[in-house]
C-alpha cells in the first residue's frame, strides 16, 4: 500500500512538472490566435519569428501561434474592444494580443491572464525594471514587454543638405523644439509653402515635453492646460503650424516621406521599417535618399525628456490551463536573448530583457541594416545624454483621450493657418496676425480643456 501511495505521488509530482513546462500533446496541438502591431499582413519580423517557433519548439510541445492579424496600434484598440463587447459582426477575441495598457479598462481585468502566476521570479527579474513596470495592475502583470521603443528624429537628408546649403541652416539646428520649429518656417519661405515637420503623436509631444519642463501633462485625469508648462510647450509648435512649415493633416508621416511632403519627422524607433530610402514626385520621378536618424529634440529650459513607449503582450485567461502554460511557453521562447533580438532588431524596437539589451548596445556592428545602425546609435545617444524616459500615463478614459486630444490641437492649429494665410494675403502684417492667433489658439485650447 505505502508503495502504491509513493508511485501515485512521484506520477503527479511528474505531471506537475510537465504542467509548468507547457505539457502540450504533439499529436493534439494547441492553436494559439494572435494579434499584433508588428509590421503588415505580408511584411512582419514577428511573423518571421513565429513561424521559426510554429516549426521548432511549437511543433515539437504541440503549440501552433496563428496570426491572424496585422494592425496598426489605434485599429487594434477598436476592434479589441469591439470583440470583448460582443458587437454584431465582430470576431472572437484572440487568444494573444499586442496593446497599450489603456485597453486593460475597456476589456476588463478579469478576462486577462496574469503574467506573473506563470512565470519564475528569476525570469521577471531578468526584464528592464523600467518596461517591466509598465504592464503591472497592482500586483497582476497583465501586459509582458516582448518588445519597446521610444522616440526619434528621422530626417530626409539628401532635401535637407539642399535646403541647408541655400539656408546656411544646420543639423545642429534640430537639437531643440524651438529650433526646429524655426526651421519649418524656413522650409516653408523657400519651398514656396512646403511643410518641413510632422509630429505623429501630438499627445507624446505634450507629455514629453512638459516632464521636460518639470511638469506632469495629465493631472486628476485632466490636461493641466493653464500651467505655464502647456503654454511653453504649446507656442512654438502653434508658430510652426499656423505659418506652415509644420504638418497638422491626419495620417502618418510615413505616407508623407513617400512623396517628400514632410522631410523630417518624429515618431516611433518603429518607424523606421516604414521609411522608404526614395521618393515619388508629383511628376512620378523617383529619387534614392539618405536618411539620417538624430536624437529626440530638447525644448528650451528643459532636460532631455522623451517618451517610453511601444505594446506589449496580453493573454486571454482560458479555463482551460494547458493553454495558458501554452502561452507562457511561446513568450519564453520569444523573450529568449537570441529569438528577441531577431526580432525587434528588424523592427527598430528595444528588447525588454537586461540580457539582450545590454547585447545589442555593446555590439551596434550586428546589426546588419546601415539605417537600423543609425537608429540605435541615436538611441544609445540618448541614453549616454541622460535622456528621462517618461511613461505614458493611465487615468480614466485615457485610451479615447489621446485621439481626441490630438484632433482638437490638430483643428485648431489648422483652423488658424487657414485663417493666417487668408489676412495676410489680404494685406495684413504677418507679425501682428501671427501674434494674434497664437494667443487666441492657447485660449481656445484651454477652454476646451478646462
Amino acid at each position: 500500500m505505502k508503495k502504491t501511495i509513493v508511485f501515485m505521488i512521484c506520477i503527479a509530482m511528474l505531471m506537475g512538472l510537465a504542467g509548468c513546462s507547457g505539457g502540450t500533446d504533439p499529436e493534439h496541438p494547441i492553436t494559439l490566435t494572435m494579434w499584433h502591431v508588428y509590421g503588415s499582413q505580408t511584411e512582419s519580423p514577428l511573423n518571421d519569428v513565429i513561424d521559426e517557433f510554429n516549426r521548432t519548439v511549437g511543433q515539437e510541445k504541440g503549440i501552433i501561434i496563428k496570426v491572424v492579424s496585422v494592425m496598426n496600434s489605434s485599429d487594434i484598440d477598436a476592434a479589441l474592444i469591439s470583440s470583448a463587447n460582443g458587437e454584431p459582426g465582430t470576431v472572437e477575441m484572440p487568444d494573444l494580443f499586442t496593446a497599450y495598457p489603456r485597453i486593460v479598462e475597456s476589456i476588463g481585468e478579469e478576462k486577462l491572464l496574469d503574467w506573473d502566476e506563470y512565470m519564475l521570479e528569476e525570469e521577471l527579474s531578468n526584464y528592464r525594471e523600467d518596461f517591466l513596470a509598465e504592464g503591472y495592475f497592482g500586483d497582476a502583470l497583465y501586459m509582458l514587454p516582448i518588445a519597446k521603443s521610444t522616440e526619434t528624429m528621422f530626417l530626409n537628408k539628401t532635401l535637407f543638405d539642399r535646403f541647408a546649403e541655400d539656408t546656411g541652416i544646420s543639423l545642429e539646428d534640430l537639437a531643440t523644439v524651438e529650433g526646429v520649429m524655426d526651421v519649418c518656417n524656413a522650409y516653408c519661405d523657400w519651398s514656396g509653402g512646403g511643410t518641413f515637420y510632422q509630429i505623429n503623436e501630438l499627445y507624446y509631444y505634450f507629455l514629453s515635453n512638459m516632464a521636460a519642463l518639470g511638469e506632469e501633462m495629465i493631472k486628476d485625469g485632466s490636461v493641466d492646460a493653464d500651467s505655464d508648462a502647456f503654454e511653453n510647450v504649446f507656442l512654438p509648435l502653434a508658430e510652426a503650424g499656423i505659418y506652415g512649415g509644420l504638418c497638422v493633416g491626419d495620417g502618418f508621416a510615413s505616407d508623407r516621406w513617400k512623396t517628400a511632403e514632410v522631410i523630417c519627422n518624429v515618431g516611433s524607433t518603429a518607424s523606421v521599417l516604414y521609411l522608404r530610402d526614395y521618393v515619388t514626385y508629383t511628376d512620378n520621378t523617383t529619387e534614392d535618399v539618405e536618411m539620417a536618424v538624430l536624437p529626440y529634440p530638447v525644448i528650451t529650459g528643459g532636460d532631455p525628456t522623451v517618451v517610453q513607449r511601444g505594446v506589449g503582450l496580453f493573454g486571454m485567461h482560458s479555463d482551460v490551463e494547458a493553454e495558458n502554460k501554452a502561452k507562457v511557453e511561446f513568450v519564453r521562447w520569444l523573450c529568449e536573448k537570441q529569438h528577441n533580438l531577431d526580432f525587434v532588431t528588424k523592427a527598430g524596437y528595444l528588447p525588454p530583457t537586461n540580457e539582450a539589451f545590454e547585447e545589442l548596445f555593446e555590439n551596434l556592428s550586428a546589426v546588419e541594416n546601415e539605417k537600423y545602425q543609425m537608429l540605435y546609435g541615436a538611441i544609445q545617444n540618448m541614453y549616454q545624454d541622460g535622456y528621462t524616459f517618461c511613461t505614458i500615463p493611465l487615468f480614466e478614459g485615457a485610451g479615447d483621450f489621446q485621439p481626441w486630444f490630438e484632433q482638437l490641437i490638430k483643428y485648431t492649429l489648422s483652423t488658424a493657418h487657414e485663417t493666417y494665410v487668408e489676412r495676410v494675403n489680404a494685406g495684413e502684417d504677418p507679425a501682428m496676425v501671427m501674434e494674434e492667433l497664437l494667443s487666441s489658439s492657447l485660449e481656445e485650447v484651454r477652454a476646451v480643456l478646462r
